[in-house]
């Protein structure tokens, strides 16, 4: 059996790739603040080191990663805060940054062709109002997984960025009916997007059947323009 690592596992799209996962016969190590598996905060960017070998390697060999935790920090960026930026980054970028740096070693060590994936935003690649800080911390994965993959492909080991469109999830809770509506109006099959669509692609990615595939960004949006 495989071991998939995989953050922001306890809601939304994160609960929903698990469910795909453990249905396709995976040992998902689930890793979050509220995590029934691992709980643990990833603004805390120094205690990664410690997360791996005390909590992840006893796991046994990593055969896959998916980076889908996320802190939305949204705002215009006239009313940028520092301190803000700080935590998003921490969360969205630096942590994903040593997990990734530990996944790999973790792979050479067992020599496993393992697949790492990145969950980005549609903001990367279209503008939307307030979002700019969020975007940039997602383009930053987005350059960090074509340069790991360039890297790290001798080894077999594969990463790649999946990168959906707007869903139905906690981040967009605040948005109301007409700013929805507003936002599916910008995709070509005027609707929304779901968390299982998305997952779907993610399990492909993750698998076996996709070995030829690094170094992507696979957009999973409905077609948003």
């Amino acid at each position: 059996m495989k071991n998939i690592l995989l953050t922001g596992d306890s809601k939304g799209l994160g609960e929903n790739i698990k469910l795909k996962l453990i249905e396709s016969g995976y040992n998902v190590i689930g890793l979050s603040r509220s995590s029934v598996d691992i709980k643990y905060d990833l603004s805390d960017v120094d205690g990664v080191k410690n997360l791996y070998f005390n909590k992840i390697k006893e796991r046994g060999p990593i055969h896959g990663y998916i980076n889908n935790a996320a802190f939305a920090y949204d705002d215009i960026l006239t009313n940028l805060n520092s301190e803000k930026l700080m935590e998003m980054y921490k969360v969205n970028v630096f942590s994903p940054m040593m997990l990734t740096k530990y996944v790999i070693r973790d792979m050479i060590l067992h020599k496993t062709k393992g697949s790492i994936i990145h969950i980005s935003s549609i903001s990367v690649h279209t503008g939307y109002k307030g979002l700019s800080m969020y975007a940039s911390s997602k383009g930053s994965l987005e350059a960090f997984s074509k340069n790991t993959s360039r890297e790290w492909g001798k080894f077999g080991i594969r990463s790649n960025i999946v990168c959906p469109g707007f869903m139905d999830t906690n981040m967009s809770n605040s948005l109301s009916d007409e700013q929805r509506n507003k936002i599916f109006k910008r995709n070509s099959r005027q609707k929304e997007l779901t968390t299982g669509e998305v997952s779907l692609t993610v399990k492909f990615l993750i698998s076996d059947e996709s070995s030829g595939i690094t170094g992507q960004t696979i957009h999973v949006d409905n077609g948003t323009i």
